[in-house]
Order: structure tokens, then sequence, then C-alpha cells
């Protein structure tokens, strides 16, 4: 009877697997049809990416089942921790820019073929993506950088690439009376409380935009609770500060003004000042026509700090086609920043920048580190959103090696010890000793030189 059992049951298991099986399929396809998006969307629903990577696609009727479901939740909460559709969705549907971090991420995944995993594909057949589909949705994601992330000028046969070369910004736009203003606000320390502190204090033009120390240093001896980030190439993030709360330069611009820990001045305290300056007030009364004012201010500093940018750097001339330009332990570590998908997350001209990423995707960073803060928060204390919480602004890498100590807690030393801390927490391995010299390399070949405008037309008349 046992003998007779066994086998009878075993085929009822394949039976019912088959059928379960056959049902999904069933299902998938009709979600698909169902689906009101154009190709792009239909693709990504086609393959169920939307099931792991949305917190609101609706799942086959074994979602709801004991073990199951435990696994399916699982599975949304490690697929909404390393990327969230709804932004690419969003834009599909809205006919807008794809996020530029999304783009490379979704690059990457196609280029490796990791996705979808092995253990969908085992209950969905069709969702081995076809080599018809891989081709479509690359083409797009190049398209979707030529249209919106490639500066005018770039190189033809760069243009749509997840790394660029930073672009060239003309003369007009870095020398105009308005950043001329910028400039001499940038280096008043009238815009603090007593007198002792301007923006170059925290953002030194000549050490790689930022001050050198573990966190920021405010009036009174203040300290911050972050490190503070470059100023050089700002104005290519997608928001401002290491959480984002500032949308862009002017308004990052006037948060330390009114930082109690930081500058600790007002507006009324910095108008009363600046306007007993009769020069600077008949300079801006002749740029702006309701002279000085918080708007204008912060205005002519964003002017100014959209300038302050770092062009030319050996891997910029390289990436231009300049193969002399990396030395071969360079290109090696170029090799590993891109089979370890480092452009994922620092990509586009300014080599990060673009999206808010969790520190510690495959490790716990906070918990190895002690002493979590508010600060650690990140994004959270902006959005207040729990997907939120220990993600912050990825920063450029442009100029990296000279904007020590690293990370939002200022707790890297050396570039040597970033690159492992990255490596472990955001990558998930563990590379032998050469590999690290050769990314470190890697990195400090991204510098370029910050040329102050007044430099920059004295050189070209001679």
């Amino acid at each position: 009877m046992f003998r007779r059992t066994v086998p009878g049951f075993a085929a009822l298991i394949v039976v019912a697997a088959l059928t379960t099986v056959a049902w999904v399929y069933h299902y998938d396809s009709q979600r698909v049809k169902n689906s009101t998006g154009g190709k792009i969307e239909k693709i990504l629903v086609a393959y169920g990416c939307d099931y792991c990577h949305t917190p609101s696609a609706k799942l086959p009727f074994y979602a709801s089942l004991p073990v199951s479901k435990q696994l399916m939740e699982n599975d949304i909460q490690n697929g909404m921790r390393f990327f969230d559709l709804r932004p690419v969705i969003s834009a599909l549907q809205h006919e807008q820019a794809v996020p530029e971090a999304d783009l490379a991420k979704m690059e990457a995944v196609l280029s490796s073929g990791e996705m979808p995993p092995a253990l969908y594909k085992m209950m969905h057949w069709s969702g081995q993506m076809s080599h018809d589909d891989r081709l479509v949705l690359q083409s797009w994601i190049i398209g979707q950088r030529k249209q919106y992330y490639t500066p005018p000028g770039t190189p033809e046969q760069l243009r749509g690439n997840v790394l660029l070369p930073l672009p060239q910004l003309s003369p007009a736009s870095v020398q105009s009376s308005k950043a001329a203003l910028g400039e001499r606000l940038f280096h008043d320390p009238r815009l603090s409380q007593d007198n002792s502190l301007s923006c170059a204090s925290c953002h030194d033009l000549k050490e790689g935009g930022m001050d050198g120390r573990i966190t920021a240093w405010g009036v009174g001896g203040q300290r911050g609770p972050v490190n503070v980030p470059t100023v050089l190439n700002a104005g290519f993030n997608i928001a401002q500060f290491w959480d984002g709360r500032a949308k862009d330069l002017q308004e990052q611009a006037a948060g330390p003004i009114q930082n109690p820990i930081e500058m600790a001045s007002s507006w009324p305290q910095v108008l009363g000042k600046l306007n007993h300056d009769e020069a600077l007030r008949s300079a801006f009364s002749a740029v702006y026509p309701d002279g000085l004012s918080p708007d204008n201010i912060t205005d002519a500093i964003a002017q100014f700090e959209k300038g302050l940018t770092t062009p030319d750097s050996p891997f910029d001339r390289y990436l231009r086609g300049d193969t002399r330009a990396l030395t071969q332990q360079q290109q090696h570590g170029l090799t590993l920043y891109q089979q370890h998908k480092c452009g994922s997350c620092h990509t586009g001209v300014n080599l990060g920048g673009q999206s808010f990423e969790r520190m510690g995707r495959w490790a716990d960073y906070f918990h190895d580190r002690g002493s979590v803060t508010k600060a650690d928060y990140g994004r959270f204390n902006v959005t207040h959103r729990e997907r939120d919480r220990y993600r912050f602004k990825t920063p450029t890498l442009r100029n990296v090696g000279q904007t020590g100590p690293w990370l939002h807690d200022g707790s890297a030393s050396s570039l040597t010890e970033v690159v492992k801390l990255m490596l472990k927490y955001q990558v998930g391995v563990i590379l032998p000793e050469n590999d690290v010299n050769d990314l470190v390399a890697l990195l400090e070949s991204m510098s370029g030189q910050y040329v102050p405008p007044s430099t920059a037309q004295e050189d070209g008349g001679t």
C-alpha cells in the first residue's frame, strides 16, 4: 500500500504545481493585457518588476497562503529596499524624465541578467526576459539619457552613457553680474551673527569646497551633526544637504544663515549690516531692481555657486577618448567600478548626487558603528517615511580625494577606508587589497580644478 501511495502522492504534487504555474502564467498574461501603460511599462509588468519593487501591486492568489505570504512580504521588503519602481512608472505615465539613478540601476541589472531572480522564474515561466525586450529597455534607457541628462556639447559617442564628462560652462554663465555679487557675499562674514563666519569658512574653495573637519563648526565653536558636503559641482545635484532638505542652491544658501548652530543670524540682522554698506547696496540695486533682500542675496550666492565646477579631470579626459589620461591601475579601477555597479548610484556628469541611498544595503552600518543619532536618520527627517530612514543623498565622487574626512558622519579618515566601507555595506563584497588600491587610484583621477572666472579671463588674454 505504501508503494502505491507514494507515487500517487508525488503525482498529485506535480499536478498541483503544474496547475499553479499554469494559473500564474494566465494571471501574468492578463496583467499585461489589462495594463494601460505604454510599451516600456508593459514590459516591466510582464516580467513582474512591480511585484517586488512597488508596495501596491495586485499579487497572485498564493501570496495570501501561509508560508507563501511571508516569503512574498520578505521579497517585497527587500525589493523596495534596493529599488522603488514607482518614480519610473509615474514618469512613464506622465511622459516625464525617469530619475537618472533609476535608469542606471535598471541598466545594471539588465546587463548582468540577475533580474528577474531564479526563484521568481520557477513560478513564473514567462519571467525569463526575452532578448528583444532586453534590447528595447536598453535602447529606451539610452534614449532617456540623451533626451534629459546629456549636456549640450557632449561628444556624440558619449551621448546616453551612464558616466559623462563634466561640461565646460560658458563664460557668460560664470561671469555674470549676479554671480559677481554672489562671490562677494560668499566670502562675507557679515552673514553670520558675530561676523566670524562666511560661506567660505565651511566651503573653502582651495580645500575641495569643504572644511576638512569631521562635522561642521558654527558660531561660538558649536558643532554640527554632519560632515560638510563640498560646494564644488553642487549645482548638478538633485537637491542640497545630505538629507536633501533644500531643493536647490538658493534654498540651501538661506539655511546656514538662520541655523542657530551655524551662522546663527537672521534676515533683519543681515540686512541691517549690509544696508550700511553703500557700495554693496548700490551694486545690488544695479542688478536687482528691488535691491538687497533675502531672495536676492540667496539668488546671487546661488548664481556664484553654479559656476563652482571642476571640469577636465583625468577621468573626464579619458571618457572623451584620451586613453593615456588614466594609468593602467586607474583603468583597472574603472573595470572594478563598473563590475560592482558603483555607477548605478554614482552616475551622470556629477558621478553622484542624483538619488538618496540607504547607508547599509547589505550590512547594518549603524549597528556596527553604534550610537545612532537623529542626523543618522537622513532623508527620513525630511519626508518622515520609514523607507527613507538611513537614506542620504549620494555624494559626488568629483574631487573626492580632497574632501576628507568622508561619509555623512565624517567617520572615514582615508579613501582606502571609504572604499572598504562602501564595498562591505553598499556592495556586499570584500576585495583584495590590490583591487581596493586600484579603486582608490580611480577616485583620485576624478579631481579637476576650480578656476575662478577672473583667473580664467586673465589666462585667456595671455
